[in-house]
């Protein structure tokens, strides 16, 4: 059973319970990923803080005027997901039987364009590759991470977190637990299997136990960080004079789009990418739709009045 936040607004101690069983509820029944129930605690906690109320007393008003204020500092998308956000806390509440309605019942999502992710051309993945120096150890781990990311889609935190257990080389296949703990089997090129055979020849000992299985390592023999692999990136990418704003994430997109532009079925798409929904997969065709567009235009004759 969920604690009652008090009235008069929630004691440190107080707070700290609910956050605790609520985490509980987002990660074993609603089997989030450990980052989406960081967001949505803290998300539900700075709200929180700013109602300072019993929660039963919370109204759509008090929610629309925290929106409101937060309106200027963050985007229609990451509104849409505080409103997320605190619809599934209060409706945790719900079923805890701590409150009787959803006050964001009432609140309209902010209406959100369909969203295309920035890509690489393939040029652009050669070049970001290239731009590596594999002189030195970190350069051999740095060129194996890029070609997982990229050769297969994985998620930063999946690349983060991959076990040498779960890479099957002469099957050409790794193992990955993803989102909501579910299991994919991806398959992996020969070039990313070099790569990471070249990584492995000079992988530093591992600083313990929980370490020995982790595929990619930092200097002191631990599990390279999330932040570590993003850092790496945007150095890399600076390395071969591209200037876009990318991330770990959009080697992701770019691999899912130049698997759709080369033909791949999209349901073999969403699979490998381990997407819930063939729609979120579809942006991918808008992406290729998108670049064909642009081409096109920057060719055409009668592309301007002068």
């Amino acid at each position: 059973m969920a604690r009652k936040i008090a009235s008069g607004g929630p004691s440190n101690h107080t707070r700290r319970t609910v956050f605790k069983d609520y985490s509980y509820y987002l990660t074993m029944e609603r089997k989030m990923s450990p980052n989406t129930v960081s967001s949505y605690c803290s998300d539900v906690a700075k709200f929180l803080e700013f109602a300072d109320k019993d929660i039963r007393s919370i109204t759509p008003e008090d929610i629309g005027c925290y929106v409101s204020a937060r309106s200027s500092q963050i985007s229609k998308r990451s509104q849409a997901r505080l409103l997320s956000a605190l619809k599934s806390f209060f409706n945790w509440q719900i079923m805890e039987k701590e409150i009787s309605g959803n006050p964001c019942d009432l609140i309209d999502f902010p209406k959100l364009g369909r969203y295309l992710p920035a890509v690489l051309s393939r040029r652009e993945i050669e070049d970001i590759m290239d731009s590596v120096n594999l002189g030195t150890d970190t350069g051999v781990r740095d060129r194996a991470i890029l070609e997982v990311l990229y050769g297969c889609g994985l998620r930063v935190s999946e690349a983060s977190g991959l076990k040498i257990s779960n890479v099957y080389m002469k099957e050409r296949i790794i193992r990955i637990i993803g989102k909501g703990n579910k299991e994919r089997i991806i398959p992996i090129g020969e070039i990313a299997i070099d790569c990471i055979l070249n990584y492995l020849s000079v992988r530093p000992e591992p600083a313990d136990s929980d370490s020995e299985d982790i595929l990619f390592l930092n200097r002191s023999g631990k599990k390279l960080s999330r932040v570590s692999i993003f850092n790496m990136v945007k150095k890399q990418a600076l390395a071969a004079g591209i200037l876009k704003e990318i991330s770990p994430h959009t080697f992701r997109h770019s691999f899912a789009t130049h698997l759709i532009e080369n033909g791949a079925d999209l349901r073999a798409v969403q699979d490998m990418l381990g997407h819930e929904s063939i729609l979120t997969t579809e942006i991918y065709t808008h992406i290729e739709a998108s670049t064909w567009q642009s081409a096109i235009l920057e060719h055409h004759p009668r592309r301007s009045k002068y």
